[in-house]
């Protein structure tokens, strides 16, 4: 099948979620081919994610609008406040919480949409206890507001993520995303949903989710029902056994284009995404 041309918007572009190798994860290419694989397909800004920890120290040497955040997953010791100011102040810009190492991710993990992590299992990671954010994560949502951090919240729940980010917006976190709300094993419901919008969450809306869900829980379901200011974009690619920028970007953003129009789906892409991000 013959891959359509990338919209004539597609320029400068802004993706919040890439991973590259090394990894213990197979992975198309390594940040410098990942970050061009980018290029290609209209990306500017690009961030790079991996569960393993930081991706700070690489994104410093990957090139221009090129950024990098950390994992707060058990190799960086989960809850460790001292991680994130590091990660801060070597120039970071997202603060992920627990993916494969939280309780939600482990009870799912062998969910179809979890296929791309078999193999890889790390200690746990608790963040909820009883309804209510455990309090060694204070520290943590401190020192994100105080280098103004986009804080995401990994594969925590929907009603983890509200419990997560009700008390981070309390202590002064400006820049909450929901990654890949719509997969499966994260439970989203309206009432999550209500209480997000609430805060100005942001939602994520991805390729790879999307690729591995049933079309009921494409992310871009989510343009029908949540604020379009809220949406911005990480694609999640660079999983070897799945299809590579240069396959997925065009047929999604089209099908993005369609949903809300070609100035909606610019500005999604762009300014929201890189807004976001960015001070």
């Amino acid at each position: 099948m013959k891959i359509p041309q990338l919209p004539d918007w597609a320029v400068d572009m802004t993706d919040l979620h890439v991973h590259a190798s090394p990894s213990l994860l197979p992975r198309h290419g390594d940040d410098a081919a990942t970050v061009a694989a980018e290029r290609q397909q209209g990306f500017r800004t690009v961030v790079l994610k991996a569960h393993e920890g930081s991706t700070v120290e690489r994104a410093a040497t990957a090139g221009e609008n090129v950024y990098g955040g950390i994992v707060l997953n058990s190799p960086v010791g989960g809850a460790n406040p001292d991680a994130v100011e590091v990660a801060a102040r070597l120039g970071g810009r997202v603060v992920w919480m627990p993916t494969v190492s939280s309780r939600t991710h482990r009870a799912a993990a062998a969910s179809p949409e979890l296929s791309v992590h078999r193999g890889f299992e790390l200690r746990p990671v608790d963040v909820v206890e009883d309804g209510r954010l455990r309090p060694e994560w204070y520290d943590v949502l401190d020192a994100v507001a105080a280098h103004d951090l986009l804080l995401a919240s990994g594969h925590l729940s929907a009603e983890e993520t509200v419990v997560l980010f009700t008390e981070a917006r309390r202590r002064g976190v400006r820049r909450l995303l929901v990654n890949h709300p719509k997969m499966a094993f994260l439970h989203w419901n309206d009432t999550a949903a209500e209480e997000l919008r609430r805060l100005d969450a942001h939602l994520e809306l991805g390729i790879l989710p999307d690729l591995l869900g049933t079309p009921e829980h494409s992310s871009l379901t989510l343009t029908g029902s949540y604020p379009s200011s809220l949406l911005v974009f990480g694609g999640d690619l660079g999983h070897a056994h799945h299809a590579t920028p240069a396959d997925a970007v065009a047929p999604w953003l089209h099908r993005l284009e369609q949903r809300v129009g070609a100035r909606n789906a610019a500005a999604i892409m762009t300014t929201t995404s890189r807004s976001l991000l960015l001070p």
